[in-house]
């Protein structure tokens, strides 16, 4: 807070002046009749026997601007859909001495009629008002710099109303949520719930948050996935099903990484893979037409064009071209680092912050951070890389074709993954096998392998049909529809680290 007769105190002296004459700061109910955005749309192209005729409106926000000049006073109120603005006077508004007393910032409730303005405007002549709520701290006209932009995250709840870009974006993700669930509703798929705290953290390869359970005495992991939840249901003859859950990874956080983030994952019974990729195109396809009106999208300077077909690359295919020399499921550690050790190779993998610094023979671990620092950066149009090694992928099925490989796709659009999908395998002796190799990794010490989950191979010793699963990033999916770079832009809320009290920002 500032010194004695600083911008808090004069806000505090005027609400206690208010309470003095009997005026309650803090008000209560308000009838509304009207919003902002949709007065604009019924009125800003009516005529003025429109206006006349129109019943009188009552509408609530927030004080946004104000402009005084002596016996009249014009402000423009904020609410959720929008602002209007606000003409009263002296000689038609009794209490317009204390009117002209609120504050950018005060919330307050108004009825009046509707008019034009000389410069057009479409404004309500204020014939009465009420105090909803006396703001305490100043508005910031605007942020400035890295450390405002931090701000901006931490106080979003101001950087709401200041700021008119994250309004949009934030609608904007509501929007997509809305059509995602629209688009799977229509194709008779279900939405569940599944549990958030399990006994056992599956479905992903992640590092889980633990807690504990005080009245069962036990541990349990916030999910990192609600995959082998979903998988049971299919088990249980739910044939399509989906959740937009939230997933918490104890891992890293950069401008693509959130340790609380959303996901939208489905699952088809009957289906392959390849069933997913034309379902991926379809949903992207119909998200662009319906909210943005277009498939050729912005992004950071570049433009993205969703129409499909989408691009095709196979794993080694891309892992090949980016070591320059063949690479397949059969090439041995030795080959592959002396690969990467060729001088233009070593420099891209440094710049891109790869270390090859790996134990034993580990070449899972050698290919999936080769093609993460080579590969990926190059994937700007949308493409699926398909045919990824069983290594990499605990729960797929094996290609009918090539034992070594697996029937799945990460799809890639403007340098990220956006979704992961397969064929789920659903032979409980082999998916035992791959739990198994997943336990001896994390003996070795892998702390993100996947854990043995018995209740599942049990759910699918009772049978699963052939299933293919996804999961969408909504995050990452909102920052391509809007453009932003950085998926903090896209969270109300993210995760931040602790505030220092003495770089607080100053009142």
């Amino acid at each position: 807070m500032s010194g004695d007769g600083g911008p808090i105190e004069q806000a505090i002296a005027k609400r206690d002046a208010l309470r003095q004459r009997g005026i309650d700061p803090y008000g209560r109910r308000f009838d509304v009749s009207h919003w902002a955005g949709t007065l604009h749309e019924q009125y800003d192209a009516a005529d003025e026997g429109t206006l006349k005729s129109a019943e009188p409106v009552r509408v609530a926000g927030r004080v946004i601007t104000m402009r005084h000049h002596g016996k009249t006073c014009f402000l423009h109120l904020m609410d959720y859909t929008g602002r209007i603005q606000l003409y009263a006077r002296a000689d038609q508004l009794a209490d317009f001495a204390d009117y002209v007393n609120v504050d950018a910032g005060d919330y307050i409730g108004v009825a009046g009629e509707l008019f034009r303005t000389r410069t057009g405007e479409l404004t309500i002549a204020v014939r009465e008002w009420t105090f909803l709520a006396k703001r305490l701290r100043p508005l910031p006209e605007k942020w400035h710099g890295l450390k405002d932009v931090e701000t901006r995250y931490r106080q979003r709840y101001v950087d709401l109303v200041v700021n008119p870009e994250p309004r949009q974006v934030f609608l904007l993700r509501s929007r997509v949520i809305k059509a995602l669930r629209d688009f799977l509703d229509a194709r008779g798929f279900i939405e569940v719930e599944t549990p958030m705290m399990q006994p056992i953290p599956g479905g992903a390869t992640a590092r889980p948050f633990v807690t504990h359970h005080n009245a069962l005495d036990m541990d349990l992991f916030l999910r990192i996935a609600p995959e082998l939840y979903l998988k049971r249901l299919v088990v249980g003859g739910l044939d399509r099903v989906y959740e937009i859950n939230r997933n918490f990874r104890n891992e890293g956080v950069s401008t693509q990484h959130n340790p609380e983030f959303t996901m939208l994952e489905f699952y088809q019974a009957y289906a392959d893979y390849q069933d997913l990729m034309t379902l991926t195109e379809e949903m992207f396809v119909a998200l662009a037409d319906r909210l943005l009106e277009k498939r050729a999208l912005a992004w950071s300077g570049e433009t993205i064009n969703l129409s499909p077909p989408w691009a095709r690359l196979p794993f080694f295919d891309g892992l090949s071209k980016a070591l320059g020399t063949t690479v397949t499921p059969d090439t041995d550690v030795g080959t592959l680092r002396a690969a990467a050790e060729a001088p233009a190779v070593r420099a891209a993998l440094h710049e891109a912050g790869v270390s090859l610094d790996l134990r034993g023979d580990e070449r899972s671990k050698l290919w999936k951070e080769v093609f993460e620092g080579l590969v990926e950066p190059g994937l700007v149009q949308p493409t699926f890389v398909i045919d990824f090694p069983v290594e990499l992928s605990p729960l797929s099925k094996r290609k009918r074709d090539d034992a070594r490989l697996v029937d799945r796709f990460e799809l890639f659009i403007g340098r990220r993954e956006l979704a992961n999908a397969y064929t789920e395998l659903n032979d409980p002796e082999e998916q035992r096998q791959r739990f198994e190799e997943q336990e001896k990794e994390r003996a070795r010490g892998d702390d993100e392998a996947q854990w043995l989950d018995e209740d599942y191979i049990r759910a699918l010793e009772y049978g699963m049909p052939p299933t293919a699963g996804e999961g969408v990033g909504i995050d990452r999916l909102v920052m391509l529809f809007a453009d932003q770079p950085s998926i903090r832009e896209v969270i109300l809320f993210p995760h931040l680290r602790p505030e220092k009290r003495d770089e607080a920002p100053e009142s």
